[in-house]
């Protein structure tokens, strides 16, 4: 009790020390830039990972393709396209001298025991009612696959065979 008086008499309360539990704003505040940096380096390599994928897929597709030859391309629609590859990039692919297949039906066929009313040929883009250029750009999404085609297959000696002929 004389403690007591004695803090009293010099004008001090005798308040005792709150006790260090380790859960105060410093340790929290080690915690959150913790964390804070564990999520910066996920981030980080989730977006560096991202980049690196698409890099890769579109360096593959670009050293894969032929440029001296003709590629088909497949396209989600059904569609089909023959041409040169000129440019391939993570976005889009430039296909130039182009051709696709037309399918002609007969509306009546001269005898009806014939069941193959089709006649498939291979038709140069630009002669088309909207007048398109002979180039395309067509968005990657939209391809399902492309190929490089054989010079000495039915496609490609039949766009030479068009071209010998001036185009006709």
């Amino acid at each position: 009790m004389d403690m007591r008086r004695q803090a009293s008499d010099n004008g001090m309360a005798d308040v005792p020390a709150a006790p260090h539990r380790g859960g105060g704003r410093d340790s929290g505040g080690g915690m959150l830039s913790r964390v804070l940096a564990i999520l910066l380096i996920v981030v980080s390599v989730v977006v560096l990972g991202w980049f690196g994928a698409r890099a890769f897929s579109s360096v593959s597709s670009s050293q894969a393709v032929k440029g001296k030859q003709y590629q088909a391309v497949f396209l989600t629609n059904g569609q089909v396209y023959f041409g040169k590859f000129s440019q391939v990039n993570s976005s889009y692919v430039k296909l130039t001298d182009i051709y696709y297949l037309q399918v002609q039906q007969t509306v009546q066929p001269k005898d009806n025991s014939s069941s193959n009313n089709q006649q498939v040929s291979l038709a140069k883009l630009g002669g088309e009612l909207h007048g398109p250029e002979d180039v395309m750009f067509i968005n990657r999404d939209q391809v399902l696959f492309w190929e490089n085609l054989k010079d000495g297959g039915k496609v490609v000696t039949a766009i030479k065979n068009y071209q010998a002929g001036g185009g006709k």
